[in-house]
């Protein structure tokens, strides 16, 4: 390895549960499942799909929401050594998430600062919560509608030739970033999707052994 820069996702990577689908089952009405498997399916951007969802849900219930997974939310163990590891190191570690800005800013608040975070935008200034999207795609990306469009937002850095790209991730809006990556550390449908395209990976289920990946330096 080079020049080590990590990219990690946020929902269901450094938290446990997806924060997004966990806010769904608590506060949205049963038609949000159908937007998800849309999602899922892709038959759906996930732009389109997570607009849909977040407007079943009225914007004066924001502090509920956020009360919830705070009271709720578990981060993956393991994840505080990590930090504490990628600063020893000298690794910038960015956070890109399809996640909201209102949970995500205030659930990372104790583990920063970090190098960037990267998130969507909410407005509860209408009756019901609308999505903003200030990481949208470029002219490059070939999906559109990513929402929060993570390999646009690599681009857009312009890395220098000897930096070696780590992509930490566990979901569907992760996959198109492991076309940058010199190294991919995958779970769940991410990991799922490396072996079934034949993207080489190591699998982690704490940042413990996302730490024992790095120091092994690669994939095999």
């Amino acid at each position: 390895m080079g020049k080590t820069v990590i990219f990690c996702d946020f929902d269901g990577t450094i938290t446990e549960s997806d924060n997004i689908i966990s806010l769904m089952k608590e506060f949205a009405p049963p038609e949000w499942e159908a937007i998800k498997d849309g999602i899922l399916s892709r038959d759906i951007s996930i732009q389109e799909g997570v607009a849909k969802l977040f407007a079943l849900i009225p914007s004066s219930r924001k502090e509920e929401l956020l009360d919830f997974l705070q009271e709720t939310v578990s981060f993956r163990e393991g994840f505080k050594e990590f930090i504490s590891y990628t600063k020893a190191q000298h690794i910038p570690l960015y956070i890109v998430s399809g996640g909201m800005d209102f949970f995500v800013y205030p659930l990372l608040e104790e583990y920063g600062p970090f190098d960037g975070i990267y998130c969507n935008e909410t407005n509860f200034e209408g009756d019901a919560i609308k999505v903003n999207w200030p990481h949208p795609c470029d002219e490059e990306c070939e999906n559109r509608g990513c929402g929060c469009c993570k390999p646009s937002i690599i681009r857009s850095m312009n890395l220098s030739s000897d930096q070696d790209i780590v992509v930490i991730g566990d979901s569907v809006t992760d996959v198109e970033m492991t076309r940058y990556a010199n190294m991919v550390i995958a779970r769940d449908y991410l990991s799922e999707k490396c072996r079934q395209d034949s993207i080489p990976h190591e699998t982690f289920e704490t940042f413990y052994d996302c730490i024992t990946i790095l120091k092994k330096g690669g994939s095999e």
